[in-house]
This record gives structure tokens, C-alpha cells and sequence, in this order.
């Protein structure tokens, strides 16, 4: 059985470590052949991070990491697109300061690049590295993960430094709309509803896939996809808890099973259902962390 890939958020580590992935690629596809702009909202510990590292590996034409996946014969794999990716989770904004720490960010991808950006202000300089990506290497893609991170880490006792980062975010974010012919495609994630923060009042043409049905089952474990892909450590789990494959299913079916955001389609905690065969005994996972 292929190792399982506890805690891991990175698609590529994921692929050329030889762990478990559960093939989202054709849920992947229906996305990235659109140049919409998407936001996407999820508890905790749900696959956010992977699907973000998964749309980044895809635009970069990393051929190799999806051999064997749905979409591998179904990309354009000559077409590629430059990333700009912006995972709020990993930029040290609690040491730096959340102005500094974007300024960082992009000043890290500027000169990597060689482009000859040199603007002051953040918002200007994330709009020219925008039109120098696109100028040079095509249209971006822009992907944003955790967008709301610097807020919620300070709601409670810190809400006047939360304010302060929304405001901050909030003039970030707005350059987006003006560069659209830069972009080729916008994908943010959160766990919070971005119609209750006031920081993508600018950005209009944001299409919240939250409560579609249509992308119901983008994140999360399906019933057949539990059945199918964790065939072998269900028999395992099944036969060390002196329990049937059916009899196994129900139980994990009533402890993870309880999500969803159609009303139709049930999928299961990811980060619960690896742990839990992990282990190999039931537990509040998701709850404990």
C-alpha cells in the first residue's frame, strides 16, 4: 500500500514521495481550463494548501507529477503559465509585520525573476510584477492561500491588529480587478466567507464556488473515493478492530461522513480519514488540532 500522506500539503512531495493521492485532477481540469477568478472556502486541515500546490504544479506544465492521473491525457501540457503564488500561512508576518512580509514575498519572486520592478508602494509593485510576468512569460496565474490568515490570527485580544492587516489585504486585494489582462486565472482560498470581510469589496468579479454544487466534491474524500483509493487500509483497519468491511465503513461513515455544502453530496474530513488509518482507531482528529 502506498504510504499515507499525513500532514503533507505539497502535490509534488506528495507524487514523487510515492504517497496516497486521491485523484481530483478531473475536478482540477474543470477549473483550470476557465480564466475565472475563484474563491473557495473550507474548514481547517481539508486539502486547501494541496489543491492550491496541485493547480500551481499543473500551469507550470510539471508533466511528470500527474502520470497516471485523469488529467494527465487531457492537459495541454505546451501551454504553461507563470505562478505567482502567495501562501499567507508560510510568510513570517508575525515577525515581519504583514506589509513587510508581502513586500519580501514579491521582492524574493522579482529578483528571481530579473524583472526590473522598483515600485515603493506594495500595491504598485504587486500590479507591475503582475505586468512584468505577463509582458515576459504570459498571463498568471494567481494563487492566494489562506487569504485570511493575518486577520484571524489576531481576532480576541489583538482585533485592533486585525483591522489594521484587513486594511492592508484589503489594498493588496484591490489591484487584482484593474489587472485582469495580466491574469490568466485567480484562485484564493480561506476559511472564512469573504462576503463578511469588506477586503474584496474591490474585487466584484470574484465567483464564490463555496455552496456549489458543481464543486461540491473538489475538497474532501467521496464515498467511492474512500472505497476505491483506501481499499486496502480499510480491509487492514476492518480486521484489526474485529470488524467486517461493512460493518468498518458505517462506523468511519458516522464519525467523518458529516460534511457538506449542496445539501446532496456527503464528503469526508481528509485529514480525519488519514489519521484515522494512521492509527487504526477512532478519534476526534480534526477537533484536536
Amino acid at each position: 500500500m502506498q504510504k499515507l500522506p499525513v500532514g503533507i500539503q505539497s502535490f509534488r512531495k506528495i507524487r514523487e514521495g510515492g504517497y496516497l493521492y486521491i485523484d481530483k485532477t478531473r475536478y482540477v481540469y474543470e477549473l483550470a481550463t476557465q480564466s475565472g477568478y475563484y474563491f473557495l472556502s473550507r474548514p481547517r486541515r481539508f486539502g486547501k494548501s494541496l489543491l492550491v500546490s496541485t493547480f500551481k504544479e499543473l500551469f507550470e506544465g510539471c508533466k511528470e507529477l500527474f502520470k497516471g492521473l485523469w488529467i494527465e491525457d487531457h492537459w495541454n501540457w505546451e501551454k504553461t503559465n507563470p505562478v505567482l503564488y502567495i501562501p499567507f500561512s508560510s510568510l513570517g508576518y508575525k515577525d515581519l509585520g504583514l506589509e513587510r512580509a508581502l513586500h519580501r514575498h514579491l521582492d524574493k519572486i522579482i529578483e528571481a525573476r530579473g524583472f526590473d520592478v522598483e515600485e515603493e508602494s506594495l500595491s504598485q509593485k504587486f500590479e507591475e510584477l503582475l505586468k512584468a510576468f505577463a509582458q515576459t512569460e504570459g498571463r498568471v496565474v494567481l494563487l492566494i492561500d489562506e487569504y485570511d490568515k493575518p486577520i484571524i490570527d489576531y481576532l480576541g485580544e489583538e482585533i485592533a491588529q486585525a483591522k489594521e492587516n484587513q486594511q492592508i489585504l484589503k489594498n493588496f486585494y484591490s489591484v487584482i480587478k484593474d489587472s485582469d489582462p495580466y491574469i490568466r486565472m485567480v484562485f484564493i482560498t480561506g476559511v472564512s466567507k469573504f462576503s463578511r470581510v469588506s477586503i474584496f469589496s474591490d474585487l466584484n468579479n470574484l465567483n464564490d464556488i463555496t455552496m456549489s454544487p458543481r464543486h461540491s466534491v473538489l475538497l474532501g474524500y467521496t464515498q467511492s473515493e474512500l472505497e476505491h483509493f483506501f481499499a486496502g487500509y480499510l480491509s487492514s483497519f476492518a480486521k484489526e478492530n474485529d470488524m467486517d468491511e461493512e460493518q468498518a465503513l458505517s462506523a468511519i461513515k458516522n464519525w467523518y461522513n458529516g460534511y457538506s455544502w449542496d445539501g446532496k453530496n456527503f464528503v469526508y474530513n481528509p485529514f480525519s480519514v488519514l489519521l484515522l488509518f494512521y492509527n487504526g482507531m477512532f478519534s476526534n482528529y480534526w477537533f484536536n488540532t
